[in-house]
């Protein structure tokens, strides 16, 4: 990974004040930040020449996974190079001269409204509108200048289109975090990578599941995660999403993987990289 001192060019989906433009602020020093209006244009920034690093939105711990980004990630050849983790407070925000008891309509993504639900449902004079971001929403409700409209969105959101916060940490549930994937084209080269991610595919016997994740158990590797995804165009096959302690002792994990590439029918490491709990 290039040295993140450095100023570099990151894509994001989404808007200014999105909740991806905060991971990406926490990854670099020195940034020039890149938004992008689809998962898909995202994934083409790095190829198109409009970035030199992505930043994607993985896992968050009420909605769960972002199936639609490691699908763009398994199909694009990017590299996992690193991870963020950002705290998800969601504000409720109006014009300056708003206040709680004028709003009538509260703007966001679907997720957000879902994760505000206990606030709506005690002010039931304030309606869900749902929106396609959450960041677009506060400009949107911001450029109105109508006072009985808010948006549901970041601080960071509210400061750069100037809106006044009517209602903070409006979340149903404080331990709300969304997990960030790092991408580049180039793979993560330090030598104090914590954490590897990978795909596999596994032959269709009893106990492949067990055999492929026994060289790790054996050798005290940790599984932080595993997931099986569907496999488009093939009924009832799926891919395994793994990720895993990067053991200190490289043979370790090398020989691990060598006896996973054995038992398994596909295996694709998506990056190697430093964790976010180790930044």
């Amino acid at each position: 990974m290039t040295n993140p001192k450095q100023r570099q060019r990151v894509a994001f989906q989404g808007e200014r004040g999105a909740f991806s433009e905060e991971a990406v602020v926490g990854l670099f020093d020195e940034v020039e930040l890149v938004p992008k209006s689809s998962f898909e244009s995202l994934f083409t920034s790095i190829e198109d020449g409009a970035a030199d690093y992505i930043v994607a939105p993985v896992e968050n711990t009420l909605a769960g996974t972002v199936h639609r980004c490691y699908e763009l990630l398994i199909g694009s050849g990017l590299k996992v190079v690193g991870e963020s983790i950002v705290p998800i407070r969601h504000n409720l925000i109006g014009c300056k001269d708003a206040s709680l008891d004028s709003i009538l309509s509260a703007e966001s993504h679907p997720v957000a409204l879902a994760q505000c639900l206990k606030f709506l449902a005690a002010h039931a004079q304030i309606r869900g509108v749902a929106a396609d971001d959450t960041a677009a929403s506060v400009r949107r409700v911001l450029e109105s200048g109508d006072r009985t409209r808010a948006a549901i969105g970041s601080a960071r959101a509210a400061e750069i289109y100037g809106g006044k916060i009517l209602k903070p940490g409006i979340e149903d549930h404080h331990e709300n975090y969304t997990r960030f994937f790092l991408l580049s084209q180039e793979a993560y080269v330090g030598g104090d990578a914590d954490k590897i991610s990978l795909v596999m595919m596994l032959p269709h016997r009893p106990g492949s599941l067990y055999h492929a994740l026994e060289p790790f158990a054996r050798r005290g590797i940790e599984l932080f995660k595993i997931e099986s995804y569907p496999i488009e165009g093939k009924p009832w096959e799926y891919r395994f999403y793994l990720d895993l302690q990067n053991s200190a002792d490289s043979d370790k994990m090398e020989i691990a993987l060598t006896e996973l590439n054995e038992r398994a029918t596909e295996v694709r490491i998506l990056g190697c990289y430093v964790s976010a709990r180790k930044r």
